[in-house]
């Protein structure tokens, strides 16, 4: 029975791989299609899916599964976009930006099809930018995140931080950036000294796990870097490797990379299963799919878009913030407070000289206005 299923599936997907969950049957309203990663990458795929899986189980909705492409590419994204509406899915969930020119491509062809795009928008390849009544573009105040988590760097007694981004895209950018005006507003809060927080501040120019990218990371523990915010996808792998041998401490990204080693002390993380679930349940249960429809919704800190871990999945009595010398949950609740209610006010976006956007030391500390901090670009 099992083999007649599998070449049922086969057949069906025209040779997509295809994995499922809480289903058995062909056919499913809800997809999720992954990106070049894995279902299980502790990262976009792996929160996506989980808020899409919560959603399913909480409203008793079986028909749902999601699809891995062949071939990380446009091509390769679209096909599975047709496999899944082949299928019968009517919302289909595509995590990153990777997503934006098949979505783009994919809302045309399938206007009855409800698309929830995670951190990105519609466009041609050309970034000609157009989002379609049956697409909810969302995004997240990575910024937000990266503040926090300089914040509780320097609260916790780090003053000589690292931050390995991978390339310079506007999510990688808004953390960095976050990361910096948090660190600051710490160290003026403790009454540090102007340039009292060295930065090492640099972008690797891609997402992936490499020796250089490891090297990179343990020559800057070497030179005294304490805690580096690893910003890039696989690069945190690198990163961690290197701290596991320097004795250093991380901080993760976009979902809690705790539980992938010991030395990451805390994630900037965003609210990917929590605004996939706002989502569906806009469609599903509130009737409100125009709050999302057609336009671009950030999620912050707000609406429970961002932030570090509070809690530690699978032991209710475990501190999430345990790993920190000092930093606590009280510490951690207050000064989120600021930026929910709006009473802190961030920049996101600097206009720079480099055409790849990369800033410089003295564009960074300008336009950031930075006194306690001293950046070193790398």
């Amino acid at each position: 029975m099992k083999k007649i299923v599998a070449l049922i599936l086969a057949l069906t997907l025209a040779g997509m791989m295809l994995t499922g969950c809480g289903t058995k049957n062909t056919t499913f309203q809800i997809a999720l299609i992954t990106d070049k990663g894995n279902i299980d990458d502790k990262s976009f795929n792996q929160g996506s899916w989980e808020g899409v899986v919560a959603f399913c189980e909480e409203n008793d909705i079986k028909d749902y599964q999601y699809i891995k492409p062949e071939d990380a590419s446009d091509t390769g994204y679209l096909a599975a976009i047709d496999n899944a509406v082949t299928a019968g899915a009517k919302v289909i969930v595509t995590p990153g930006f990777l997503f934006e020119v098949p979505v783009y491509e994919a809302q045309t062809k399938y206007p009855d099809v409800k698309f929830i795009l995670l951190d990105g928008a519609p466009h041609t390849a050309d970034y000609a930018y157009e989002t379609k009544s049956n697409v909810a573009s969302i995004m997240y105040a990575e910024e937000q995140s990266g503040y926090l988590a300089g914040y509780a760097a320097v609260k916790d007694g780090y003053t000589k931080l690292g931050f390995m981004g991978g390339m310079a895209v506007p999510a990688v950018v808004a953390f960095g950036y976050g990361y910096l005006q948090g660190a600051e507003a710490a160290a003026a809060e403790l009454g540090l000294a102007d340039g009292s927080v060295a930065v090492t501040y640099h972008y690797t120019g891609d997402f992936a796990e490499t020796d250089t990218n490891k090297a990179t990371a343990k020559t800057m523990y070497q030179e005294g870097t304490q805690v580096i915010f690893a910003c890039g996808g696989s690069v945190g792998k690198s990163v961690m490797s290197a701290a596991s041998e320097a004795n250093g401490k991380v901080i993760g990204v976009d979902v809690d990379q705790r539980y992938d080693s010991e030395t990451v002390i805390t994630s900037a993380t965003k609210g990917l299963g929590a605004s996939v679930k706002t989502v569906l349940e806009s469609i599903y249960k509130t009737d409100s799919w125009d709050t999302y429809a057609g336009k671009t919704t950030y999620f912050n800190a707000s609406n429970a878009g961002v932030g570090l871990p509070t809690v530690v999945i699978g032991d209710d009595k475990a501190d999430a913030f345990g790993r920190f010398n000092s930093f606590d949950k009280a510490a951690y609740d207050a000064v989120y407070a600021t930026l929910a209610d709006g009473s802190v006010s961030l920049v996101r976006t600097l206009t720079v000289a480099d055409p790849n956007g990369i800033a410089t030391a003295d564009e960074l500390t300008t336009g950031l206005n930075l006194k306690k901090i001293a950046i070193t670009t790398r």
